[in-house]
């Protein structure tokens, strides 16, 4: 995680990477909930449907928390975090561009696992570079 160079810059990446990426899955997730009107008209969806399209990312983000955080413990943090980011940019893009319900459903299931792969570990990333023990003090 650290950078020989600059350790300081690298912690203040560290720590700008994982803040953004935990504040953009919880504003993706919340945010579809606003385009929904218009999913439902494009793809003639019932409220029931609508409904499934917000809670099945939310469903899988919640079902894979802590399965993706045990995993990221025994494989690496930083591996997980960035197939995480990963999955979520490619499920994001599949989202855009889908055609049916069904895929739409699908593509917001993988955005969970995503993002489950993301909030798992990034707080501990972040502990990681930053202990607790330093908490109040000049990070350099």
């Amino acid at each position: 995680m650290e950078n020989e160079a600059n350790p300081a810059l690298s912690k203040w990446s560290v720590l700008l990477v994982t803040t953004l990426s935990s504040f953009l899955t919880p504003f993706m997730s919340s945010s579809i909930n606003i385009a929904l009107p218009a999913i439902g008209k494009e793809f003639k969806m019932d409220a029931i449907l609508l409904g499934w399209v917000a809670t099945s990312y939310l469903l899988a983000a919640a079902m894979f928390l802590v399965p993706f955080g045990r995993l990221a413990d025994l494989k690496g943090r930083k591996k997980i975090f960035l197939y995480g980011i990963f999955l979520y940019a490619i499920s994001s893009f599949l989202i855009s561009i889908s055609t049916s319900a069904l895929s739409l459903l699908i593509f917001r299931i993988v955005q969970g696992f995503g993002g489950a792969m993301i909030f798992g570990t990034a707080i501990a990333i972040l502990t990681a570079v930053f202990p607790y023990q330093k908490g109040g003090k000049s990070w350099e």
